[in-house]
């Protein structure tokens, strides 16, 4: 399939539109390769690295209309570059790695309910996975792409059912890799960005999957190649900021942040993140986007708390 022109839009007409990043209450400290996902209201920031430690188990609770933190229940085992999705009120946190670099990929599910503040152990991947997309559709959740215990991306698509408690295979990703972004719009899974191997073998490519056939297409590429930017979709386009690693050298990261309208097949820009990023983990929360942690320099370097809200035009 020809890839449609990807037009980009200044920035400064986009700032004066009113788009941009705004600061809010920090994290209570420095974390990042985190799972966030939000459930009424409230946004919880999950497993993650953080204090010179690879994988841990914090369960951070954050109410947006107050601007405070709590701690909850941990995690029943540490991760890091764990999915997290959030559906019909419980998160569900699949896979990740126990140990650095992208070491001791593991298969294991939890369910959280964060009204009893509780976790359940739920039916395991089929193989070990880390660094990978999840997301939720009709009813079912999606574990795409990732990184196995070898340290090799992987194709591999598997579908969780709720209601069954059981993992079943899918169209494989037709390019495999990990550290991709992914989002859902118009009922259609889009997966975009990512590497297929280091930190330099970054990909703009842009895989969109129907599940009403079980099939892929192609769709126009990221603006900017990277991987392990933050992704969400949110009024009716897909973000994807920040990534690694735009100079392995000097260890500086994407600031990019583009914007993709299904409509139009097209990504434009929105004003960058400052610093740079990667490893930062988003989510949207009543109508806003939230951009949590995160790393400023290449793999651990850097760590961050900053928690950014988006407003686009």
């Amino acid at each position: 399939m020809t890839f449609l022109a990807a037009l980009s839009v200044p920035i400064s007409v986009l700032a004066q539109a009113g788009a941009g990043w705004t600061p809010g209450s920090a994290m209570p400290f420095e974390r990042g390769e985190i799972a966030v996902a939000a459930v009424t209201g409230k946004i919880y920031v999950i497993s993650g690295s953080s204090r010179g430690v690879e994988a841990n188990a914090f369960n951070q609770e954050f109410d947006p209309a107050t601007g405070a933190w709590r701690e909850r229940a941990l995690m029943p085992s540490v991760a890091s570059h764990a999915g997290a999705v959030t559906l019909d009120g419980k998160i569900y946190i699949v896979g990740g790695f126990v140990a650095n670099v992208h070491v001791g990929a593991v298969n294991r599910v939890f369910e959280y309910d964060p009204v009893a503040d509780r976790w359940r152990a739920l039916a395991p991947l089929a193989a070990p996975r880390g660094s990978m997309g999840v997301v939720a559709l009709n009813g079912k959740i999606h574990a795409i792409g990732g990184r196995n215990p070898d340290r090799k991306t992987v194709d591999t698509h598997e579908v969780y059912d709720p209601a069954t408690n059981t993992w079943s295979m899918a169209a494989p990703l037709p390019l495999a890799r990990d550290h991709l972004g992914i989002a859902v719009a118009g009922g259609r899974i889009h997966v975009f960005g990512g590497r297929t191997d280091a930190t330099v073998d970054n990909t703009a490519r842009h895989d969109v999957y129907d599940p009403a056939t079980n099939t892929w297409r192609t769709a126009a590429p990221l603006m900017t190649p990277r991987s392990a930017g933050a992704a969400v979709a949110l009024g009716g386009r897909i973000v994807y900021a920040g990534g690694e690693c735009k100079d392995p050298a000097a260890g500086v990261t994407f600031t990019e942040v583009e914007a993709y309208d299904p409509q139009t097949d097209r990504w434009t820009s929105l004003p960058p993140l400052n610093p740079g990023r990667h490893a930062a983990g988003a989510v949207v929360a009543g109508q806003q986007a939230y951009l949590f942690g995160g790393n400023n320099g290449c793999g651990g370097g850097r760590p961050s708390k900053d928690v950014l809200t988006l407003r686009i035009p």
